[in-house]
C-alpha cells in the first residue's frame, strides 16, 4: 500500500459529533449505549474526541449543539445530534446541506415569542404588531426584541408582516431581557414554559416559531469515503434494530399450525404478528410472536381462551430485518 493510500485510509474515518456537556451530552451517551456502540472517551473525562465502541473507522467529537450544526453545514462531521432550531438558525438553507435521520425523543424544546404578562391585550402577532406600531409613534423608536435566534426571527417576523422592532441579540439569559430593561419582548426556547412564567412573560398564542427536538443528522457536505459509509451503515443499522424492538415484547407458545384463525385474529385484533416463517407441516409448534408492549396481556388472554396452557413474554433487545432503511435514505441524499 502507498503512503498516498494509507493516509486515504486514515481520513477515511466517519465523525460523529456529539454535545460536550448537560443533559443533551447525557442522553446522547446513553442512545448509542442502547445501539451497542458505547461511546468511549480518549483519556481523560475532560476530552473533547472519543470513539465508538463497535464500530471501525468512527471517531467522536464532543461539540456544543450551535458547533455541531455549523459543523454538519461546513461538512466538517458526518454526523450530529442537534436541535432543528439551530439547524434552521445556523444553516442558510438546512436542506441542501444537511439529511436529518431520525428524530430522538429527547431535548424538547420550543422557540417561541414571549412578552410581559402586563400585556393583558396582547395575545397574538398581530396584536403585537399593534403594540409594535404604538410604540414607536409614542417614543420615536422600534419596538425591541432579545433574542439569539436572529434568523429565525427575522424569517418569522417576516412571515407575519411584522417590521416595526429591532432585534438586541442577547448574550446571556434572554428571558431577563424585559424585566432588565434592555428589551421589551423575546424570542428564546422553552421546553415547559416554566422559566417564562417565573419572569413574567407569556407566550403568544400564535407565537411558537418552532417545535424543536435533538434529530441524528448527517451532513450532505462531508466527504463520505467508504470507511465512512461503512460505518455509518452498521450505526443506521444497529439504531433502526433498536427502534423496531421498542415498545415490543416476544410471545412464545406452542401452536397447531392448522390452526391459523387464531394467529389471523390475534394479527386484526392486537397487531400482534409472527416475525420468522415456520413449518407449516409441522403439528405443533414453539411459535415467537411480536406484540405491542401494550396489548400483551390482551394476547395472553386471547391465548387462554383458545386453549394454551403456557405462554411466555421476553422483552428483545434488538430486531433485525434485511435491508437498511436508515442508510438507504441517507445515499439517497448523498448521491
Amino acid at each position: 500500500m502507498s503512503t498516498s493510500d494509507k493516509s486515504n485510509e486514515t481520513e477515511d474515518r466517519l465523525v460523529i459529533a456529539v454535545p460536550s456537556k448537560g443533559r443533551l451530552q447525557e442522553k446522547a451517551m446513553e442512545f448509542f449505549g442502547q445501539a451497542g456502540s458505547p461511546i468511549k472517551k480518549s483519556g481523560s473525562s475532560r476530552e473533547y474526541v472519543g470513539r465508538l465502541g463497535g464500530v471501525p473507522n468512527a471517531d467522536v467529537a464532543f461539540l456544543s449543539a450551535s458547533e455541531i450544526a455549523g459543523a454538519l453545514g461546513s461538512g466538517q462531521v458526518h454526523l450530529g445530534i442537534t436541535g432543528e432550531d439551530l439547524l434552521e438558525e445556523k444553516l442558510p438553507d438546512p436542506k441542501s446541506a444537511v439529511h436529518i435521520i431520525k428524530p430522538l425523543g429527547f431535548g424538547h424544546a420550543d422557540v417561541v415569542v414571549a412578552v410581559p404578562q402586563s400585556w393583558i391585550d396582547v395575545r397574538t402577532m398581530a396584536d403585537f404588531d399593534d403594540v409594535a406600531i404604538a410604540y414607536h409613534a409614542r417614543h420615536g423608536e422600534r419596538v425591541r426584541i432579545a433574542t439569539k435566534y436572529l434568523r429565525l426571527t427575522r424569517n418569522f417576523f417576516a412571515a407575519h408582516g411584522l417590521a416595526d422592532y429591532r432585534i438586541v441579540e442577547s448574550a446571556g439569559a434572554t428571558e431577563g431581557a424585559p424585566a432588565g430593561g434592555t428589551a421589551e419582548a423575546i424570542v428564546d426556547i422553552t421546553s415547559t414554559g416554566a422559566t417564562l412564567a417565573a419572569n413574567n412573560l407569556k407566550i403568544l398564542d400564535d407565537g411558537v416559531i418552532l417545535k424543536s427536538e435533538a434529530n441524528l443528522i448527517a451532513s450532505r457536505t462531508a466527504t463520505w469515503g467508504p470507511n465512512a459509509r461503512a460505518a455509518a451503515s452498521k450505526i443506521l443499522e444497529m439504531i433502526e434494530a433498536v427502534a423496531r424492538a421498542k415498545n415490543v415484547v416476544e410471545v412464545r407458545f406452542l401452536h397447531d399450525v392448522s390452526d391459523t384463525k387464531l394467529l389471523r385474529d390475534l394479527e386484526e385484533q392486537h397487531n400482534a404478528r409472527v416475525p420468522f416463517p415456520y413449518d407449516e407441516d409441522g403439528a405443533r409448534v414453539s411459535l415467537i410472536m411480536h406484540v405491542p408492549d401494550a396489548k400483551v396481556h390482551d394476547v395472553v388472554s386471547h391465548l387462554y381462551a383458545a386453549g394454551k396452557d403456557a405462554v411466555t413474554v421476553t422483552e428483545p433487545r434488538y430486531i433485525f430485518q434485511r435491508g437498511n432503511p436508515l442508510m438507504a435514505a441517507l445515499e439517497t441524499k448523498l448521491g
